[in-house]
């Protein structure tokens, strides 16, 4: 599940919010209420408790993920935080300004401005080129003819479709039509986005690049997104949180490790079983700190009686920038010192598989495979920011804790050769 050092204050507070659909309300919550569940409840009003007073906050640049079965009543919610839907009960706040009982003109400039929604079937004109499509909202808000192709051309570009602006809808695949309307979402500029089960019409291959061109275009433009999918593996990958619903109950709210390390009921438990751990979990969740390294610039003797002194047959060397060089053996640093040399410059060194932390570790197995050497993170200098071996490999991909995390590196070290 991706992450984010910036997400503090709220932008959306759900409150006790509760939705029935039907006449008799009030005796359907307060059956709910009373601990009758949602099928016993339609039984004995012949009403629909979609929601049951859902409690939560999203946080500004967050994305936070809506997770259930069919009729969980997620897609329900989702409307209430744009006011398509009111509730029954309860209150949604936009950064503290009540919006679930806005009046409707109101209400309506808040969506053109404010909060922009991609659905499943992404509603595209047919009669319109694709530059159309996604600067239709603009042309509706009264923005200029060039300023709408300069944002139109710019959220083009973000959702790689460079040439197809001026196509009709009809000459694009599946895919490219939902990167259209991914793409008419971000010209909008608006600061909240509702996804409501975007990709799950898509073909499994063309669904996983979208998942991955949604998380990179997230890192560049970090808007506040509400995703909602029946998928788990989707729901984790894709948002820094995850509320779990079920018959119109928010179950379990947390991170994945949260919601896949302690599920919270016998439903969530069965949901998870069978996550793949790999998808979800990445090198940053894995790497373990490498507590001993040498500079190119030190003396081999001293490299010598520091590997000796912590047990170690190789050792990570770094530049003067903390940059990573390569890996060098404690028998190649007894050559340097009978070859009378001053530093480790110029020699030859083992270069290790050098990963991005935000890889998954699913992507990472082959790397283990294929050679000996350990497989470690690097930041975008190229400066080293731990390692991951085997083991730790393993107990990331089950359920279970990693080993002390020191012993690993030196043991792990004390094994390549």
């Amino acid at each position: 599940m991706s992450t984010s050092s910036k997400l503090t204050e709220p932008i959306i507070r759900v409150t006790d919010v509760s939705k029935v659909f039907g006449r008799q309300k009030e005796q359907a919550l307060k059956l709910r209420e009373a601990g009758e569940s949602k099928y016993e409840v339609e039984q004995a009003t012949k009403t629909t408790v979609a929601i049951y007073n859902a409690h939560f906050e999203v946080k500004k640049g967050e994305t936070f993920v809506l997770i259930g079965l069919s009729g969980s009543g997620k897609s329900t919610l989702l409307r209430c935080l744009n006011g398509l839907v009111e509730p029954t009960e309860g209150t949604v706040y936009l950064e503290n300004t009540d919006i679930s009982h806005m009046p409707k003109r109101q209400l309506q400039e808040v969506r053109r401005n404010k909060i922009g929604m991609v659905f499943q079937n992404v509603g595209l004109l047919p009669n319109r080129t694709v530059i159309d499509n996604i600067t239709f909202g603009l042309e509706i808000q009264g923005v200029s003819a060039n300023e709408r192709e300069k944002r139109g051309k710019k959220a083009l570009e973000m959702v790689g479709l460079n040439g197809q602006a001026y196509k009709r809808i009809y000459e694009l695949s599946g895919g490219m039509q939902q990167r259209v309307g991914l793409a008419r979402a971000l010209a909008s500029e608006q600061e909240i986005l509702l996804m409501d089960e975007p990709f799950s019409a898509l073909d499994p291959l063309i669904r996983r690049d979208m998942q991955k061109l949604f998380l990179d275009i997230q890192g560049e433009v970090q808007k506040t997104v509400i995703f909602v999918t029946h998928d788990l593996d989707e729901a984790l990958t894709l948002g820094h949180r995850a509320a779990v619903m079920k018959d119109g109950e928010i179950v379990q709210l947390g991170t994945a490790e949260d919601i896949l390390s302690q599920p919270a009921t016998g439903y969530v438990k069965l949901l998870v079983q069978d996550v793949n751990y790999g998808k979800i979990r990445l090198a940053k969740d894995a790497v373990v700190p490498v507590e001993t390294a040498a500079y190119e610039y030190e003396s081999p003797q001293v490299v010598l009686r520091r590997m000796r002194t912590n047990h170690l047959s190789t050792i990570f060397v770094l530049d003067s920038a903390d940059r990573l060089l390569g890996l060098i053996s404690i028998y190649t640093v007894m050559e340097l010192i009978e070859a009378h040399k001053h530093d480790l410059k110029g020699k030859e060194m083992t270069q290790p598989h050098c990963v991005n932390p935000d890889m998954s570790l699913q992507e990472m197995i082959p790397l283990f495979t294929d050679s000996h050497s350990p497989v470690v993170i690097v930041d975008n200098h190229h400066r080293l920011q731990g390692m991951i071996s085997p083991n730790t490999l393993i107990a990331n991909l089950t359920e279970r804790t990693a080993v002390t995390e020191q012993q690993e590196v030196k043991s792990y070290q004390m094994e390549v050769r």
